[in-house]
């Protein structure tokens, strides 16, 4: 679990940086030039999500359960996880969305995360999503108190909000929440099954 812990707090460490001190990132992008300053701050971030996903592969199998979630919520947050997509794209592909959500990259975060809570009972699970939802709760408080940066992108149309759309419908996110839906079925079906 060392590993996981490891790449977990480098992860979201390295992207907690203007959280904790906007103007030490801002002094060090303009001492270092920015494009070293992105150039770092990704590798570092690299690393961690390395090991994050290392130690997570490496923990899961042994990772106590702290509840089991009923079918009826494994549903409920596949149903949850269909907005994600289209708001990361969001994100990038200015339109509508993100000008009635103003950051749709975290709240697609704190959704996604929400999502994994309600499906995946397992120590391990709690805590990855756990702190991811945490982080970007924390994340978006702090935007109230310091300026965003520009983030690169598309010039703002509405017709980005329909390419989310359609790279959504196109997308398949097989998360273990799914898979345990299609195992329920499954079992289902086959005492089904037996039973007549």
């Amino acid at each position: 679990m060392a590993i996981f812990f490891a790449g977990l707090v480098i992860f979201l460490g390295v992207h907690s940086i203007s959280i904790v001190n906007v103007t030490w990132r801002n002094n060090m992008s303009d001492k270092i030039g920015d494009g070293a300053w992105r150039g770092l701050y990704s590798l570092v971030a690299i690393i961690g999500f390395i090991l994050l996903i290392w130690g997570y592969a490496m923990a899961r199998h042994d990772s106590l359960i702290i509840y089991n979630p009923p079918a009826l919520l494994q549903h409920l947050s596949f149903i949850l996880l269909l907005p994600v997509f289209p708001l990361l794209i969001a994100t990038y592909f200015p339109g509508r969305i993100k000008a009635a959500v103003k950051h749709p990259m975290l709240l697609a975060i704190k959704i996604w995360a929400s999502a994994h809570l309600l499906a995946n009972g397992e120590l391990i699970n709690v805590i990855l999503f756990g702190s991811f939802l945490c982080w970007a709760v924390i994340d978006r408080i702090s935007l109230k108190n310091r300026p965003q940066r520009a983030i690169p992108g598309a010039p703002p149309s509405p017709l980005n909000d329909t390419l989310g759309t359609i790279l959504q419908r196109n997308s398949v996110d097989y998360s273990p929440a799914q898979k345990r839906a299609e195992q329920y079925h499954i079992d289902e079906l086959s005492i089904g099954q037996q039973m007549s």
